[in-house]
């Protein structure tokens, strides 16, 4: 994937990631202001603080998927009494009584798919935020803007090129002034510690390691978290450890993969636990019994190849999303299916 500028630039997500960048530049600022520089501990009160602004989409969603179930089995009658016929006048009658049935009960086609469509949107900016936090955190961006300039220079940036070529860093520091910059800065923070030390041996940055070592010092401070630079992905962090003999280190990022599984396992046993009350049928089972295997795998692949900041993230929200789960399942069964269509048909 190549290193995008230091502000996500995805029409719709971008414009939604700003907003959310506030969010997070405010922790951080808080934090700063009781001497706390973490961002990994910033990033687990801004997934918090977003999950809570998407519980009133989750609850009526859940609404919508009770009523979908009374609604279902109408719909396969009608569905049923129109199979085997092709032409358009018998389908368009099909549409029309199934229309009749969702106007029956106060809702639209699209309803279901509504808090979904809106979660979506904010669930990818959430990530953008955690991804390009030099962008959106004004003073973890501040840490490279020096270097950054410095590196900029014409008969430097060959060199820096060549460097993020044999690291296999996927980068191209193209345009001018501040879009490079933008860009070199994104590079420098996604750094690993390994990675820092040999920028600073460069024969051609001699002059620059200083200060290298200095925002490498700074990068790192910030990225701390429980003994670990999340910068890193836990596979670094377990291959380092070995080979040093740090085996606590070894153990706590193991448990980051082996956390993602079991807490996204938790949040679709628990989304399931929701989806089959409303429908009994058998397809619908399957599919969620496959979801629940494949997409904690998924999740705990994705968290060892990333970085840990990344795993955080995920593991956090999944957590969140597990307890308002719960709270939801436990409201929605308490809901009286006939009053809520009623107040449905009324609207």
């Amino acid at each position: 994937m190549e290193i995008l500028l230091s502000k996500s630039t995805i029409p719709i997500i971008g414009w939604i990631a700003q907003l959310l960048g506030w969010i997070m530049n405010g922790i951080y600022i808080i934090l700063n202001a009781i001497g706390i520089l973490n961002i990994g501990l910033a990033i687990i009160f801004y997934t918090i603080i977003v999950h809570m602004l998407m519980i009133p989409f989750q609850v009526k969603q859940q609404k919508i998927s009770k009523i979908m179930s009374v609604i279902h089995p109408e719909m396969q009658k009608v569905e049923k009494k129109y199979q085997g016929t092709k032409d358009q006048a018998s389908q368009m009658k099909m549409q029309k009584e199934i229309m009749e049935i969702y106007q029956k009960y106060g809702v639209s086609p699209m309803e279901s798919c509504l808090p979904l469509l809106i979660q979506l949107p904010l669930l990818f900016a959430l990530y953008q935020v955690i991804y390009h936090i030099p962008g959106y955190v004004t003073k973890v961006g501040a840490i490279f803007d020096g270097l950054a300039v410095k590196l900029s220079q014409p008969n430097i940036l060959d060199s820096l090129t060549q460097f993020a070529k044999d690291n296999k860093i996927a980068v191209q520091f193209c345009g001018t002034g501040e879009t490079l910059q933008k860009r070199i800065t994104d590079f420098l923070y996604l750094l690993k510690p390994d990675q820092w030390k040999k920028l600073a041996e460069v024969n051609a940055f001699s002059n620059l390691k200083s200060a290298i070592e200095n925002t490498a010092a700074q990068s790192k401070q910030v990225n701390m978290f429980a003994g670990i630079n999340i910068s890193e992905s836990p596979w670094d962090v377990i291959k380092n450890g070995i080979e040093e003999g740090a085996w606590m280190l070894v153990i706590i990022a193991i448990l980051v993969p082996l956390l993602a599984w079991l807490t996204q396992w938790l949040n679709y046993k628990l989304m399931s636990q929701q989806t089959i009350a409303n429908s009994q049928q058998n397809s619908m089972q399957d599919s969620v019994k496959i979801m629940n295997t494949i997409m904690p795998i998924f999740s705990a692949f994705m968290c060892i190849t990333f970085s840990i900041g990344i795993g955080i993230y995920w593991i956090v929200g999944a957590v969140i999303r597990c307890i308002q789960q719960v709270i939801i399942n436990r409201n929605i069964a308490k809901i009286n299916l006939e009053e809520l269509m009623k107040k449905k048909q009324t609207q």
